[in-house]
C-alpha cells in the first residue's frame, strides 16, 4: 500500500504507517486541487492536515484512494460525502490535541486578563510602565464557552480550577463538569460572560456565528476568544469592537484565509492592535499533540486497510474489526434492502461458511465485514461487485 501525507505530519504518523508495510510518501506543504490530483496517482491513502482541501472533484480524479486521514480534529477540508460514495473511509484526531488546545486558551485568557502582550511590548520598546490600571485576576470573572465538546468541556475544567464561573452553550445536550452551568441561549451566555472562547465546529451553518450584534450584547471591556475556525467570526465587526474598547481584547488562532504554506505572507484586518494576539492557527501545534495525532491517525489508516475496521471514521458506519484467522471480505454499500441477503447468497453458493459477520449502517452507507471459512473462488469478487448498490469491496488474508 502506497501512503502521501502532506502538510509536515509529524515522522511518527511515517513511522507507525512504514512499521505496518506501507511505502510512505511525504511532502512538507499542503497542495492545491490540480497540483493534489497529479500526487495521488496510484496512492491508496492520504494523509492531510487543515490546509489541503479534498473536493469532490479531486475524488473523482484519485481512483486508487482507499481511505483519508486528517491529522487534525477538523474534516471540513474534506468532502466526506463525496468520499463515502467513492467508498474512501476518512478519519481525524478529535481528542488528541485537545490539551494543547486547552492550555493555549488559558495562557491567553490570563495574558489578556493581565494585558501581558502590551506590558512586553512597552518593555521592549524602553518602556518602564508599572501599574495595575486595566490588569484583573481571572479568579471570580465569568468565562461564556460556546461550543461544549472535547474542548470546551476541559477548558471548562481548568478554568474552575482557577477559580473561574463557567457558563456554557451548546446545541447539543451536553453533560456539565464540575460547577459549569449550561444557559440556553447564545445571548444568554453573551450578557453574562466577561471572557467567551468559542469551539464550535466548522459547518457551514457557523459562519459569521460571531458578528457585530453578539459583540454588543457582550459586558463592555469583555475578552474574547476563537481557537477553533476562522469563517464563524466576522473580523470586520471584531475590529469595530476592539477599536470602540467594547471589548478590551482578542485571541485569534484561526483566519477565514489562511496561507496555505508556512512561512507565507499573512494579512489581517486585526493585525497592529496592541490588545490583540495573533498566533497561526498552532492551538494544537505542540509536539506532545502531533505526535499523538501521527501515532492515532496512522494507526487509524492501517487498522482500515488490514482489518477493515471503522471504528471512529467520520464518513462510514462504524466496526471495530479485530484480527481474522483465515480470509475477510468488507464490503461498503448503499443502504438499501437485500445486500446482506445477496452477499450470503453468495457466499453460500460458493461453499463459504461464515465464520463472523457485522453489519452496520450509517445514513445511506452499509457496511458488512465477513469471516469466511474455506477459500473464496476466483471471480467471486467480481460478483459481490456486481450486487446492487456496491459501493467497494475487499478481501483481506
Amino acid at each position: 500500500m502506497k501512503a502521501l501525507l502532506l502538510e509536515n505530519i509529524h515522522p511518527e504518523a511515517e513511522r507507525v504507517l512504514a512499521s505496518r508495510g506501507f511505502e510512505v510518501q511525504t511532502h512538507s506543504t499542503a497542495l492545491g486541487a490540480d497540483e493534489l490530483v497529479q500526487a495521488l496517482d496510484g496512492v491508496d491513502y492520504l494523509g492531510i492536515r487543515s490546509t489541503t482541501d479534498v473536493t469532490a472533484d479531486v475524488i473523482a480524479q484519485a481512483p486508487s484512494l482507499r481511505a483519508i486521514g486528517a491529522f487534525c480534529i477538523g474534516t471540513n477540508q474534506i468532502d466526506l460525502d463525496a468520499a463515502a460514495e467513492a467508498g474512501i473511509a476518512a478519519f481525524n484526531a478529535p481528542y488528541s490535541n485537545t490539551r494543547s488546545v486547552v492550555e493555549l486558551a488559558i495562557a491567553e485568557i490570563i495574558s489578556m486578563a493581565r494585558r501581558l502582550t502590551e506590558k512586553n511590548a512597552n518593555m521592549h520598546a524602553g518602556l518602564w510602565e508599572k501599574t495595575a490600571t486595566g490588569s484583573h485576576e481571572v479568579r471570580g470573572r465569568t468565562l461564556g464557552i460556546v461550543g461544549y465538546g472535547n474542548i470546551g468541556a476541559q477548558l471548562s475544567v481548568l478554568a474552575e480550577a482557577l477559580g473561574m464561573r463557567v457558563l456554557f452553550y451548546d446545541i447539543a445536550d451536553r453533560l456539565p463538569l464540575g460547577n459549569a452551568r449550561r444557559v440556553d441561549t447564545l445571548e444568554e451566555l453573551l450578557k453574562q460572560s466577561e471572557t467567551v472562547s468559542v469551539h464550535v465546529d466548522g459547518r457551514v451553518e457557523n459562519t459569521n456565528l460571531f458578528g457585530a450584534r453578539e459583540f454588543a450584547l457582550m459586558p463592555r471591556r469583555a475578552l474574547f476568544l476563537n481557537l477553533c475556525r476562522g469563517h464563524i467570526v466576522d473580523h470586520e465587526a471584531l475590529h469595530d469592537a476592539l477599536a470602540s474598547g467594547h471589548i478590551a481584547g482578542a485571541a485569534i488562532d484561526v483566519f477565514p484565509q489562511e496561507p496555505k504554506k508556512r512561512d507565507a505572507h499573512f494579512v489581517s484586518k486585526l493585525q497592529g492592535m496592541p490588545n490583540v494576539i495573533l498566533t497561526p492557527h498552532v492551538g494544537g501545534s505542540t509536539l506532545e499533540a502531533q505526535v499523538d495525532i501521527g501515532r492515532y491517525v496512522a494507526g487509524k489508516l492501517a487498522d482500515y486497510e488490514q482489518t477493515g475496521s471503522t471504528s471512529m471514521s467520520v464518513n462510514f458506519p462504524d466496526i471495530a474489526a479485530g484480527p481474522f484467522q483465515a480470509h475477510r471480505i468488507v464490503h461498503l454499500h448503499r443502504n438499501v434492502p437485500g445486500v446482506l441477503a445477496s452477499l450470503n447468497s453468495i457466499f453460500a453458493s460458493s461453499d463459504l461458511n461464515i465464520g463472523a459477520q457485522s453489519l452496520a449502517t450509517r445514513g445511506q452507507i452499509g457496511y458488512a465485514i465477513t469471516d469466511v471459512q474455506g477459500a473464496p473462488q476466483p471471480g467471486m469478487l467480481d460478483e459481490l461487485a456486481r450486487i446492487d448498490g456496491t459501493l467497494r469491496v475487499r478481501l483481506l488474508g
